[in-house]
Protein backbone atom coordinates (compact mmCIF):
# COMPACT_ATOMS: atom_id res chain seq x y z
CA UNK A 1 0.00 0.00 0.00
CA UNK A 2 1.22 2.99 -0.94
CA UNK A 3 1.51 6.34 1.19
CA UNK A 4 -1.51 8.41 1.19
CA UNK A 5 -0.71 12.30 0.86
CA UNK A 6 -3.11 14.53 3.07
CA UNK A 7 -3.14 18.66 2.46
CA UNK A 8 -4.91 20.36 5.55
CA UNK A 9 -5.87 23.54 4.59
CA UNK A 10 -5.76 26.03 7.84
CA UNK A 11 -6.41 29.59 8.65
CA UNK A 12 -5.53 32.32 11.62
CA UNK A 13 -8.37 33.83 12.24
CA UNK A 14 -9.55 37.25 14.42
CA UNK A 15 -10.78 35.89 18.04
CA UNK A 16 -14.34 36.76 17.32
CA UNK A 17 -15.70 35.69 20.37
CA UNK A 18 -13.66 39.12 21.72
CA UNK A 19 -15.43 41.43 19.36
CA UNK A 20 -14.80 45.21 19.88
CA UNK A 21 -15.94 48.57 18.54
CA UNK A 22 -12.24 48.59 16.45
CA UNK A 23 -12.73 45.01 14.63
CA UNK A 24 -13.98 46.65 11.36
CA UNK A 25 -12.41 49.24 9.22
CA UNK A 26 -14.08 51.62 7.14
CA UNK A 27 -13.47 50.11 3.78
CA UNK A 28 -15.52 46.70 5.25
CA UNK A 29 -12.29 44.67 5.60
CA UNK A 30 -11.78 42.91 9.06
CA UNK A 31 -9.16 45.05 11.31
CA UNK A 32 -7.07 41.85 12.50
CA UNK A 33 -5.02 44.02 14.20
CA UNK A 34 -7.50 45.03 17.32
CA UNK A 35 -8.21 41.16 17.47
CA UNK A 36 -6.18 38.31 19.01
CA UNK A 37 -5.43 35.38 16.49
CA UNK A 38 -6.72 32.05 17.08
CA UNK A 39 -6.53 28.61 15.40
CA UNK A 40 -9.58 28.42 12.69
CA UNK A 41 -11.79 25.87 14.96
CA UNK A 42 -13.23 23.37 12.22
CA UNK A 43 -9.88 24.14 10.42
CA UNK A 44 -8.82 22.23 13.65
CA UNK A 45 -11.32 19.36 13.43
CA UNK A 46 -9.74 18.69 9.94
CA UNK A 47 -6.29 18.32 11.13
CA UNK A 48 -7.56 16.18 13.76
CA UNK A 49 -9.28 14.04 11.05
CA UNK A 50 -6.07 14.26 8.95
CA UNK A 51 -3.83 13.10 11.92
CA UNK A 52 -6.57 10.22 13.25
CA UNK A 53 -6.08 8.95 8.87
CA UNK A 54 -2.30 8.94 9.80
CA UNK A 55 -2.53 7.30 12.69
CA UNK A 56 -4.48 4.07 11.14
CA UNK A 57 -2.98 4.22 7.98
CA UNK A 58 0.82 4.75 5.86
CA UNK A 59 0.31 8.67 5.51
CA UNK A 60 1.88 12.34 5.14
CA UNK A 61 0.45 15.08 6.76
CA UNK A 62 0.98 18.51 4.90
CA UNK A 63 -0.42 21.69 6.40
CA UNK A 64 -0.82 24.67 3.83
CA UNK A 65 -2.38 28.23 5.22
CA UNK A 66 -2.41 31.95 3.58
CA UNK A 67 -1.78 35.08 5.64
CA UNK A 68 0.75 37.75 6.99
CA UNK A 69 3.99 36.15 8.60
CA UNK A 70 2.32 35.66 11.86
CA UNK A 71 0.34 32.91 10.19
CA UNK A 72 3.37 30.93 11.19
CA UNK A 73 1.54 30.31 14.33
CA UNK A 74 -1.02 28.15 13.16
CA UNK A 75 1.74 26.30 11.40
CA UNK A 76 3.65 25.39 14.50
CA UNK A 77 0.26 24.51 16.07
CA UNK A 78 0.01 22.12 13.47
CA UNK A 79 3.32 20.79 14.00
CA UNK A 80 2.99 20.42 17.48
CA UNK A 81 0.14 18.00 17.07
CA UNK A 82 1.40 16.08 14.64
CA UNK A 83 1.61 17.29 11.00
CA UNK A 84 4.95 16.08 8.96
CA UNK A 85 5.27 19.17 6.74
CA UNK A 86 3.79 22.95 7.31
CA UNK A 87 3.44 25.55 4.58
CA UNK A 88 3.47 29.45 4.47
CA UNK A 89 1.78 31.02 1.20
CA UNK A 90 2.94 34.82 2.25
CA UNK A 91 3.28 37.56 -0.38
CA UNK A 92 1.93 41.19 -0.37
CA UNK A 93 0.40 40.04 -3.80
CA UNK A 94 -2.01 37.89 -1.52
CA UNK A 95 -3.43 40.60 0.88
CA UNK A 96 -7.15 41.54 0.43
CA UNK A 97 -8.14 38.07 -1.45
CA UNK A 98 -12.07 37.49 -1.11
CA UNK A 99 -12.85 33.41 -1.09
CA UNK A 100 -12.29 32.92 -5.21
CA UNK A 101 -8.46 34.33 -4.95
CA UNK A 102 -7.34 32.68 -2.33
CA UNK A 103 -9.02 29.15 -3.94
CA UNK A 104 -6.85 30.04 -6.54
CA UNK A 105 -3.77 30.16 -4.60
CA UNK A 106 -4.30 27.33 -2.21
CA UNK A 107 -5.18 25.25 -5.31
CA UNK A 108 -1.50 25.89 -7.10
CA UNK A 109 -0.10 25.58 -3.96
CA UNK A 110 -1.44 21.54 -3.63
CA UNK A 111 -0.62 21.53 -7.40
CA UNK A 112 2.96 22.36 -6.89
CA UNK A 113 2.85 19.82 -4.24
CA UNK A 114 2.58 17.33 -6.81
CA UNK A 115 -1.27 16.72 -5.73
CA UNK A 116 -2.97 14.62 -3.38
CA UNK A 117 -5.21 11.83 -2.18
CA UNK A 118 -6.98 13.67 0.25
CA UNK A 119 -7.82 17.43 1.05
CA UNK A 120 -9.24 18.35 4.20
CA UNK A 121 -10.29 21.73 5.36
CA UNK A 122 -12.72 23.20 7.91
CA UNK A 123 -15.86 23.55 6.60
CA UNK A 124 -15.95 27.69 7.06
CA UNK A 125 -14.01 30.30 8.92
CA UNK A 126 -15.64 32.19 11.59
CA UNK A 127 -14.28 35.77 10.49
CA UNK A 128 -16.45 35.28 6.74
CA UNK A 129 -18.87 32.08 7.27
CA UNK A 130 -19.13 31.73 3.61
CA UNK A 131 -17.73 27.81 3.84
CA UNK A 132 -17.14 28.79 -0.53
CA UNK A 133 -13.29 28.60 -0.09
CA UNK A 134 -13.39 24.26 0.29
CA UNK A 135 -15.55 24.22 -2.86
CA UNK A 136 -14.14 26.26 -4.81
CA UNK A 137 -10.51 24.89 -4.11
CA UNK A 138 -12.32 21.28 -5.29
CA UNK A 139 -13.30 23.14 -8.40
CA UNK A 140 -9.78 24.32 -9.47
CA UNK A 141 -8.51 21.11 -8.36
CA UNK A 142 -10.91 19.41 -10.53
CA UNK A 143 -11.56 16.88 -7.43
CA UNK A 144 -14.44 15.99 -6.21
CA UNK A 145 -16.21 17.11 -3.08
CA UNK A 146 -18.11 16.06 0.00
CA UNK A 147 -19.04 19.28 2.30
CA UNK A 148 -20.36 19.78 5.83
CA UNK A 149 -18.60 16.03 6.84
CA UNK A 150 -19.15 15.12 10.37
CA UNK A 151 -17.56 11.38 10.32
CA UNK A 152 -14.94 9.78 8.21
CA UNK A 153 -16.61 6.19 7.68
CA UNK A 154 -14.20 4.18 5.34
CA UNK A 155 -10.92 5.14 3.77
CA UNK A 156 -9.48 3.11 0.94
CA UNK A 157 -5.79 3.67 0.39
CA UNK A 158 -4.28 3.50 -3.57
CA UNK A 159 -3.11 0.22 -4.21
CA UNK A 160 -1.57 -1.55 -7.29
CA UNK A 161 -2.20 1.10 -9.52
CA UNK A 162 -5.91 1.09 -8.37
CA UNK A 163 -7.64 4.42 -7.32
CA UNK A 164 -8.78 4.90 -3.16
CA UNK A 165 -11.91 5.80 -2.19
CA UNK A 166 -13.07 7.50 1.07
CA UNK A 167 -17.38 7.47 2.59
CA UNK A 168 -18.15 10.15 4.76
CA UNK A 169 -21.22 11.31 6.17
CA UNK A 170 -22.45 14.72 6.16
CA UNK A 171 -25.01 16.97 8.18
CA UNK A 172 -27.86 17.91 5.97
CA UNK A 173 -30.89 20.27 7.58
CA UNK A 174 -32.92 17.77 9.38
CA UNK A 175 -30.69 14.97 9.09
CA UNK A 176 -27.31 12.75 7.54
CA UNK A 177 -26.18 11.88 4.48
CA UNK A 178 -23.37 9.23 3.78
CA UNK A 179 -21.46 9.54 0.25
CA UNK A 180 -18.76 7.82 -1.43
CA UNK A 181 -16.23 9.34 -3.75
CA UNK A 182 -13.26 8.23 -5.35
CA UNK A 183 -9.82 9.91 -4.44
CA UNK A 184 -8.51 12.31 -4.83
CA UNK A 185 -11.28 14.21 -2.89
CA UNK A 186 -11.45 17.15 -0.92
CA UNK A 187 -13.37 17.05 2.41
CA UNK A 188 -15.06 20.41 4.66
CA UNK A 189 -14.91 18.88 8.07
CA UNK A 190 -17.61 20.16 10.62
CA UNK A 191 -17.01 21.02 14.26
CA UNK A 192 -19.42 17.74 15.24
CA UNK A 193 -15.96 15.33 13.57
CA UNK A 194 -14.22 15.17 16.46
CA UNK A 195 -12.34 16.77 19.40
CA UNK A 196 -9.17 18.01 18.04
CA UNK A 197 -6.41 16.48 19.97
CA UNK A 198 -3.73 18.77 22.38
CA UNK A 199 -0.43 19.71 21.53
CA UNK A 200 2.11 16.93 21.99
CA UNK A 201 4.76 17.76 24.65
CA UNK A 202 7.10 15.26 23.08
CA UNK A 203 6.36 16.99 20.02
CA UNK A 204 6.62 20.73 21.11
CA UNK A 205 10.07 19.83 22.71
CA UNK A 206 11.29 18.01 19.29
CA UNK A 207 10.78 21.17 17.47
CA UNK A 208 12.09 23.58 19.82
CA UNK A 209 15.38 21.06 19.35
CA UNK A 210 15.25 19.90 22.76
CA UNK A 211 16.12 16.31 23.47
CA UNK A 212 14.16 15.02 26.57
CA UNK A 213 16.94 13.84 27.69
CA UNK A 214 19.72 16.08 27.52
CA UNK A 215 17.74 19.01 27.82
CA UNK A 216 20.04 21.51 25.78
CA UNK A 217 19.49 25.02 25.14
CA UNK A 218 18.10 25.89 21.68
CA UNK A 219 16.58 28.57 19.96
CA UNK A 220 13.61 28.82 17.49
CA UNK A 221 15.11 30.68 14.65
CA UNK A 222 14.43 28.07 12.54
CA UNK A 223 10.75 28.65 12.89
CA UNK A 224 11.29 32.69 11.95
CA UNK A 225 9.57 33.17 8.74
CA UNK A 226 12.13 35.24 7.17
CA UNK A 227 14.82 32.57 7.46
CA UNK A 228 14.56 29.98 4.53
CA UNK A 229 17.83 28.08 5.77
CA UNK A 230 16.51 26.40 8.70
CA UNK A 231 18.33 22.89 9.27
CA UNK A 232 15.49 20.29 9.32
CA UNK A 233 17.15 17.89 11.72
CA UNK A 234 19.77 18.30 13.99
CA UNK A 235 22.10 15.98 16.25
CA UNK A 236 21.05 16.32 20.23
CA UNK A 237 24.01 16.11 23.24
CA UNK A 238 23.56 12.07 23.03
CA UNK A 239 24.16 11.58 19.18
CA UNK A 240 20.74 10.90 17.99
CA UNK A 241 18.99 12.92 15.08
CA UNK A 242 16.56 15.29 16.65
CA UNK A 243 14.22 16.43 13.99
CA UNK A 244 13.38 20.36 13.79
CA UNK A 245 10.70 21.29 11.54
CA UNK A 246 11.52 23.86 8.19
CA UNK A 247 8.16 26.49 7.63
CA UNK A 248 8.65 26.49 3.89
CA UNK A 249 7.34 29.62 2.34
CA UNK A 250 5.74 29.94 -1.05
CA UNK A 251 5.11 33.55 -2.70
CA UNK A 252 3.00 34.11 -5.95
CA UNK A 253 6.36 33.74 -8.07
CA UNK A 254 7.18 30.38 -6.05
CA UNK A 255 3.66 29.15 -7.20
CA UNK A 256 3.60 30.83 -10.93
CA UNK A 257 0.54 32.23 -9.98
CA UNK A 258 -1.36 34.80 -12.40
CA UNK A 259 -0.89 38.70 -10.71
CA UNK A 260 -4.15 39.62 -11.79
CA UNK A 261 -6.11 36.95 -10.34
CA UNK A 262 -4.70 37.60 -6.94
CA UNK A 263 -5.16 39.86 -3.70
CA UNK A 264 -7.98 42.85 -4.44
CA UNK A 265 -6.98 42.11 -8.08
CA UNK A 266 -8.45 38.94 -8.76
CA UNK A 267 -11.46 39.62 -6.28
CA UNK A 268 -14.48 40.68 -7.72
CA UNK A 269 -16.09 40.37 -4.36
CA UNK A 270 -16.53 43.82 -2.87
CA UNK A 271 -18.37 45.54 0.54
CA UNK A 272 -20.29 48.29 -0.01
CA UNK A 273 -21.68 49.18 3.08
CA UNK A 274 -21.51 47.93 6.78
CA UNK A 275 -23.82 49.33 9.24
CA UNK A 276 -23.56 48.47 13.24
CA UNK A 277 -25.98 46.52 14.98
CA UNK A 278 -26.69 48.02 18.53
CA UNK A 279 -29.20 45.69 20.92
CA UNK A 280 -31.01 48.18 23.03
CA UNK A 281 -33.31 48.08 25.71
CA UNK A 282 -36.96 49.82 24.65
CA UNK A 283 -38.63 48.32 27.01
CA UNK A 284 -38.72 46.72 30.58
CA UNK A 285 -41.95 45.40 32.18
CA UNK A 286 -42.10 43.37 35.85
CA UNK A 287 -44.05 40.39 36.01
CA UNK A 288 -45.47 38.65 39.19
CA UNK A 289 -43.22 35.59 39.18
CA UNK A 290 -46.70 33.33 39.79
CA UNK A 291 -48.42 31.26 38.00
CA UNK A 292 -50.73 34.23 36.53
CA UNK A 293 -47.66 36.67 35.72
CA UNK A 294 -46.06 33.03 33.45
CA UNK A 295 -49.43 32.93 32.03
CA UNK A 296 -49.87 36.58 31.26
CA UNK A 297 -46.32 36.82 29.47
CA UNK A 298 -47.50 33.53 27.54
CA UNK A 299 -50.70 35.03 25.99
CA UNK A 300 -48.96 38.48 25.05
CA UNK A 301 -46.12 36.34 23.23
CA UNK A 302 -48.81 34.00 21.23
CA UNK A 303 -50.70 37.27 20.37
CA UNK A 304 -47.45 39.01 18.86
CA UNK A 305 -46.41 35.63 16.85
CA UNK A 306 -43.17 35.65 18.74
CA UNK A 307 -44.65 31.91 20.12
CA UNK A 308 -46.80 29.74 17.82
Amino acid sequence: MSQLRIVVLVKQVPDTANVTGDAMKEDGTVNRAALPAVFNPEDLNALEEALKIKDRHTARVTVVTMGPPAAVQVLRESLYRGADEVILLTDKAFAGADTLATSYALSLAVRKLGGCDLVLCGRQAIDGDTAQVGPQTAEKLGYPQITCVSRIDELMAPADGAAGAITATRSIEGGFETLASSLPCLLTVTGEANDPRPPSVKLVMTYKGIDAEAMPEYDDTYLDPESDEAEVCMLGRNGKPVCRAKIVQWDHLALAADREALGLRGSPTRVKEIESVVLAQSEARMLEPDEAGVAQLVHELIEEHILG
